[in-house]
Order: C-alpha cells, then sequence, then structure tokens
C-alpha cells in the first residue's frame, strides 16, 4: 500500500464510506506500506495477509479464511500493477445475500471485471497499463475440424494399470501399415525408446520407422527430420521434440501413446497430421490404463468443443533476471534506472521494485556479502559517472560460453569406437553400466566397452537391454483436465458411451463407496496386505501428489500412525502404515505448508538441487571455460560448496531466495497443493471400507513396480494385481463413512 494513484484512492474511498456508517475491512494480499497506518488511524481494519511482494500462493488460503469469517456483504477489489489480473485471484462484486464461497473465485475470467473495476478514475495513474494489456484479440480463418479418436482393445479390457500403452503395439503397427506416414508421440524419452522397440519386435513387413529425442545427437536428429521431409519412413516415434518447429504436410496420422495431460497440448499435437487448412487432421489417442481412459475422453471432449487449458502465469525468477543485467552489460555499459524500466516493460519482471533491483545489481556485481572477497566473482562494477560496466572484456566471453536457462541433468556423451556421435544418458545412469552391459539407445541395442572421460564407448549388439530412464519433471495433469475428469466421474448419466468394462468399473465404485465429486476431496481407508492404507483422489498430479505423499507421511510419523510408504499417480495418492487413519483432516490441515513443508524442502535434495539450477543460470557457477568444460559432479560439487557457504554465512542471499522460489512453484507444485488444502477443509468426505476399492486399483498396481528386475518377480506383481482386482469388484457394501 504505496502512496501512489490507485492506493490513494482506496484509502480515499475506504474513509469515505466508513464516514457514511459503513463498516469497511482492507485485506492486502501482500506486504503493507505507508498507507496501512493511515488507514488504521482512521479506525479501518486492515489486514496483511503476506509480507513479501511477490504473490505467494499460500496467500489463497489466508484470504478464504478471512473471508469465510467476515462474510462481507460486497467486495471491492483494487489492483496496483499491470498484471496483477493474472497473479492474483480474481473476485467478483456480488450482492448482499449472494454471498458464496464457491462464486466469489472467478479465475481465468477475471480480466473483464477488474478492467471494470479498477479502470474507472482517471486518477487511478497505475492501473491505465491494464487498458494496454487488454487489447483486441485477432482469430484467424479456423481449419477443418480434427478427426480424434480412442483406441480400445480388441479383444480384452481397457488395462487397469500402467501408462506406456503396451497393449495397442499391435493395432498400432496395423495403423502404421494403413497408413502413409505417422507420428507416434510419447510424453518421456524413455516410452520413446521403449515404445520404439516394441514396434521394432512387430515389424515383420520390416517398415522404416525412426525415433525423436532430445537426448540424441544433433546429427540423428537431422538425419531423421530429413528421411521423414523426402516421406522415406513410414513411422516415426518421438516425443515434445517435434511439437513445434516442422511443417511435413504428408502425415497422415498422429498416435498419442498415454495420457494427452492437456487440450492445449494435445490439439498442438493433433496439428502435426493433415498439415494444410482445408484437410482434417486425425489422431489416435492410446490410453495405457482406466484412469488415462477419462482423462482421452475428456481432452477429446474439450478438443471438439474448442476448449483450451491455458499456461498458468509465473512471475519471471531472480536467476535469469540475473543473467539478463549481466547479458546487458556484455552488450555495453548501462544506467541503472534505464535498464529498471525496461525490465518492468516485461510483464513477467513488472514486480521488480527498486530494492529488489538493487539486490539483483549487488548480486552481478560481486556475488553477494559471503562471496564478494573472491575475484572471480566481481564481473560489473559502477563507475564514477554511475554508469554499470564490466570488469574486464574477458567476462563477456565467459558469459556467452555460459548463458541460457535450460540447466541438464549430468550427462555422457554416448559413442561407437569410430566417433560417431549417437547422443547422451545421464551420468547417474550410466555411473551403474559396466563393460559388457546393454541398454537400448537411438534405436539400437548396444553393448558398453568402456567409459572414457565424458563419453560411454559402445558397441552394436543383439542382446536384450534395459532402457535409459531421465530425470526432470513428468508433465502435469491441467487443472482444466482434471475439473473435466471429476465432472465425468459425477455424470452418471453420461457413462453409456464408455466401454463395458469401465462402465462397471464406475458403477461398482458408486455402489460400494463413493464417486469424487468436483470441488470434493474424497478419502478412502481400507486395510489390504495387513496394512492400513489410505487413498486420496486429489486429481492435482503427479508432482502435486508427490509432495503430498511426503509431507502427509512426516505428519504421520510424528503423529505415531507408523508410515511405510506412498505411492502416486496424477489423479490419486495411496499412503500405508501399520496404523489406520481414522481422521484424514487433521494430516492435511493448510499448515502442512509452513511447518512439514519448509523442513521437508530444508532437508531433502530438492533445494540443492534448485539451487544448482539458479546458481547456473545466474552466472555463479559456470560450465564452460575456454577449452574445458565441468562434468556434472563437478558442478554440483561446486554449487553444493556454495550452498553450504551461502545457509551458514548469508542466509538472505538472492539465490536462496530464488531457489525456494524454484522448488515451491516448479518442483513441488506448490500453488496446486494450497488449492487442494483450501478444499480438503471445505469438502473432504471420509469413506472407511473393508477392502480396496475399485477407483484405488489403478494406483494400487503401481506399488513394487518400480526398480524391480524382470521375471518372477513380475508374475508375483501381476497375482497380486488380479488378487486386487477381484476383491475390488466383489459386490459388497460400503462399511462407514463420514
Amino acid at each position: 500500500l504505496d502512496q501512489s494513484g490507485a492506493e490513494r484512492q482506496l484509502t480515499l474511498l475506504a474513509t469515505g464510506l466508513t464516514r457514511r456508517g459503513v463498516t469497511v475491512r482492507v485485506i492486502a494480499l501482500n506486504r503493507g506500506g505507508p498507507l496501512a497506518d493511515e488507514l488504521r488511524h482512521a479506525g479501518i481494519e486492515v489486514h496483511v495477509l503476506g509480507k513479501r511482494f511477490k504473490f505467494d500462493p499460500l496467500t489463497y488460503v489466508r484470504l478464504r479464511r478471512a473471508l469465510h469469517t467476515f462474510r462481507p456483504d460486497v467486495i471491492q477489489s483494487f489492483l496496483f500493477a499491470a498484471n496483477s489480473y493474472v497473479r492474483l485471484p480474481g473476485i467478483a462484486l456480488r450482492r448482499p445475500g449472494s454471498w458464496s464461497a464457491n462464486a466469489v473465485w472467478i479465475r481465468g475470467r477475471a480480466a473483464g471485471s477488474w478492467h471494470s473495476i479498477v479502470v474507472r478514475s482517471n486518477r487511478c495513474r497505475r492501473s491505465a497499463a491494464l487498458r494496454d494489456i487488454l487489447a483486441d484479440l485477432v482469430l484467424g480463418e479456423e481449419g477443418a475440424d480434427p478427426e480424434v479418436e480412442i483406441l480400445l482393445p480388441q479383444e480384452e479390457r481397457v488395462p487397469w494399470g500402467g501408462h506406456a500403452g503396451r497393449w495397442a503395439i499391435p493395432q498400432l503397427y496395423e495403423a502404421i501399415k494403413a497408413n502413409r506416414t505417422t507420428l507416434v508421440f510419447t510424453n518421456t524419452r524413455f516410452l520413446a525408446e521403449f515404445i520404439f522397440q516394441c514396434l521394432w519386435d512387430e515389424n515383420a513387413d520390416h517398415l522404416p520407422i525412426g525415433i525423436h529425442h532430445g537426448s540424441l545427437s544433433v546429427e540423428a536428429r537431422r538425419k531423421v527430420e530429413e528421411a521423414m521431409a523426402r516421406g522415406e519412413l513410414r513411422a516415426l516415434v518421438c516425443t515434445a521434440s517435434l511439437d513445434l518447429g516442422i511443417d511435413w504436410g504428408n502425415i497422415d496420422l498422429v498416435v498419442q501413446m498415454g495420457a494427452p495431460k492437456g487440450s492445449s497440448r494435445l490439439l498442438q499435437r493433433i496439428g502435426r497430421a493433415g498439415h494444410r487448412l482445408d484437410v482434417p487432421s486425425r489422431a489416435v489417442l492410446v490410453p495405457g490404463n482406466r484412469f488415462e481412459f477419462l482423462e482421452a475422453m475428456a481432452a477429446k471432449d474439450a478438443v471438439d468443443q474448442g476448449q483450451r487449458d491455458g499456461e498458468a502465469f509465473r512471475p519471471g525468477g531472480l536467476d535469469v533476471l540475473a543473467q539478463h543485467v549481466m547479458a546487458c552489460a556484455c552488450a555495453g555499459p548501462f544506467h541503472e534506472a534505464e535498464l529498471l524500466a525496461e525490465i518492468r516493460s516485461s510483464l513477467a519482471y513488472s514486480w521488480v521494485d527498486d530494492a529488489t533491483f538493487q539486490r539483483v545489481l549487488g548480486f552481478v556485481s560481486n556475488g553477494g556479502y559471503a562471496l564478494k572477497a573472491y575475484d572471480r566473482f566481481q564481473r560489473i562494477v559502477r563507475d564514477k559517472s554511475g554508469v554499470w560496466r564490466l570488469t574486464h572484456p574477458n567476462q563477456a566471453q565467459r558469459h556467452r560460453m555460459n548463458a541460457g536457462i535450460i540447466v541438464d541433468s549430468e550427462m555422457l556423451a554416448v559413442r561407437f569406437r569410430n566417433g560417431r556421435n549417437l547422443g547422451k544418458v545421464e551420468e547417474r545412469f550410466a555411473a551403474q553400466l559396466s563393460p559388457g552391459d546393454t541398454f537400448f539407445f537411438a534405436g539400437m541395442s548396444l553393448e558398453v566397452e568402456g567409459v572414457k572421460d565424458m563419453d560411454v564407448i559402445v558397441r552394436a549388439a543383439k542382446k536384450s537391454a534395459t532402457i535409459p530412464s531421465y530425470g526432470g519433471l513428468r508433465l502435469p495433469l491441467t487443472t482444466h483436465l482434471a475439473t473435466r475428469v471429476q465432472a465425468m466421474l459425477s455424470d452418471r448419466a453420461g457413462w453409456g458411451r464408455f466401454p463395458d468394462d469401465v462402465r462397471e468399473w464406475l458403477e461398482m465404485q458408486d455402489y460400494r463407496s463413493r464417486m469424487p465429486a468436483p470441488g470434493e476431496l474424497l478419502v478412502e481407508s481400507f486395510p489390504h496386505g495387513g496394512k492400513h492404507y489410505t487413498a486420496y483422489y486429489t486429481f492435482e498430479g503427479w508432482n502435486a501428489n508427490q509432495s503430498l505423499g511426503m509431507l502427509i507421511t512426516r505428519r504421520m510419523e510424528d503423529r505415531g500412525l507408523l508410515p511405510g510408504g506412498f505411492v502416486a499417480n496424477d489423479y490419486c495418492l495411496a499412503v500405508w502404515g501399520l496404523r489406520a487413519v481414522e481422521k484424514p483432516a487433521p494430516l492435511l490441515s493448510p499448515d502442512i505448508l509452513t511447518d512439514e513443508f519448509t523442513q521437508w524442502v530444508t532437508e531433502s535434495h530438492l533445494l540443492r538441487r534448485a539451487f544448482r539450477e539458479v546458481a547456473v543460470i545466474s552466472g555463479l557457477v559456470e560450465r564452460q571455460h575456454p577449452g574445458q568444460k565441468k562434468t556434472g559432479k563437478q558442478v554440483t560439487f561446486s554449487t553444493d560448496l556454495i550452498y553450504d557457504v551461502l545457509r551458514k554465512y548469508e542466509p538472505d542471499h538472492l539465490l536462496l531466495e530464488a531457489a525456494w522460489a524454484d522448488a515451491r512453484a516448479r518442483m513441488t507444485d506448490v500453488g496446486r497443493l494450497a488449492d487442494l488444502l483450501e478444499r480438503s477443509e471445505r469438502e473432504l468426505v471420509h469413506v472407511t471400507l473393508d477392502r480396496v476399492s475399485p477407483l484405488a486399483v489403478p494406483v494400487m498396481t503401481m506399488i513394487g513396480r518400480e526398480a524391480v528386475p524382470q521375471g518372477a518377480v513380475d508374475d508375483e506383481l501381476l497375482l497380486e494385481a488380479e488378487g486386487l482386482i477381484a476383491a475390488a469388484m466383489r459386490p459388497d457394501p460400503v462399511l462407514e463413512g463420514d
């Protein structure tokens, strides 16, 4: 609440209403300012929900609590930055008597409401920029409607578990034979290699089938792209590496293996087929399990209805800002006032205030208080005239060698002895390899001859092999698609369009337990195999569910519930322990994001991993020097050492703040977690069962499948899954609920 135009209008409005006998409360969503004291002196309550300038996702929870406590008749909203309508929750005006906690929140459609509320007074000078953002949207002519179908098993049932869609390989191969050119999209590099090998095993006709993903060498990718452009390939298995940037008009069919995760992403991939305005794009979706079938149906409906799931706005990071400042210094000397004005003109960085910018300049100039004694961190300096410039010309060369915001995991090149480069695998995978081991990569079975420097030396082999796995974040189920899936589960009248086995699955769930309704958190508790299980149907995506699993098991341990572990997918989190969870609500209280969350992130590898990335992006740690490149282990060692020094001697360092923001927003999906916990406070339904429910079977079949070798153990897991299914689908009623 600074003393600028819009804030001053708020003060005048609040004090004027108070003089007329209206009870006024002011809620500040982020840190207060000088006008907060002025309002308090006028007898107006001021509630500050956040202490930081940037919006904190936890403020959602605090705001909803405040609104439920005060229950106002009218809400008047003010915005004090041009991009506030995408950073803050939308709040609509309500008439007295029509108060509804659900109706208040209109995220995604709030821009028009904000505009009509805020830009009523010409004196609100800072909000005038909102007019410029709300420009007319010009849409091009719509092309032919896409033709999308969902592939179902011809003889067997839709699988209960799994996500690769391996069951569909014979049908997929027939589709490839029936079309001239087919693109087969997967969501991960591991799945691309896996599906390619499955297709190659099925390829009795020796059709030319290629593979394309980001870990292959540039030469290998270019070779495949050129062959595709010439029409020499019948099919190409690929990842998001081909989502954009291709213009092949001869692609007849696009296949999506596994869940699409979002309607916008699916539509982008569908558009690769029939790449002409008057030709409909044809696509086939291959669900890996029953939940993925529902997700595929929801995505297909969204595409048919022209609905998209846009990206959530995320303010720019401090590490990227530091890199930009250094890049500007490399281009030439700069005045800080001019650079700050340029930075604020960007929507992502319009939040940057003078104090934050000075912290960034201080970091770029000397690394911060704890590091300024080291010459290598002295990168820019301000001269007597107030102009910032490089401390030495070689700083520009060092910066250009390390510029960029994509930080790969530690990687080793995969090469033949003759020097031919195939691509890269992660260092942690390569560390497990010994001479004679085999693995699938670039569509080939490769035998390891040895590891030399930064290279894995291989030769072609014909033995069975493993497939490299890759780290990184999984594609989360979008909020838009999750809402659609929940609506489909609740719409019993619409189950008639589902296959018989899927419909029977849902009907048995509805009979034995209940369906998770939109806006509701369903929690089921049941015994199995001598343990007590609790299933949380969150629909918040894998990243959020993994984070929630870590937090809940911590809280269970503190309360003596003896947790044993958890497993999660995009839709559900299953936690097991030696004692039953009789009351799940205390495990889901919002303070878990301030207590257990802080402790978990601080103690786990997450913060170190996030710090490694921000340290590299900001230029604090350089991966490349003239004639030398650091290994991944060397980079990690350097960042871990600096991390420990800063934690001890400068805990408020700029990069520690940036690492926290990255860990909270990207690695743990804390925003979706906050929404989930708020929902659990309002609409949590707990059902106690005597055995596993039908809806819990897909996530329960995942238990024990990670890091398990093939062979006899697979048979045991199959028998366990069959036992789960038989128990879940036996028609006995629910025991109790609350």
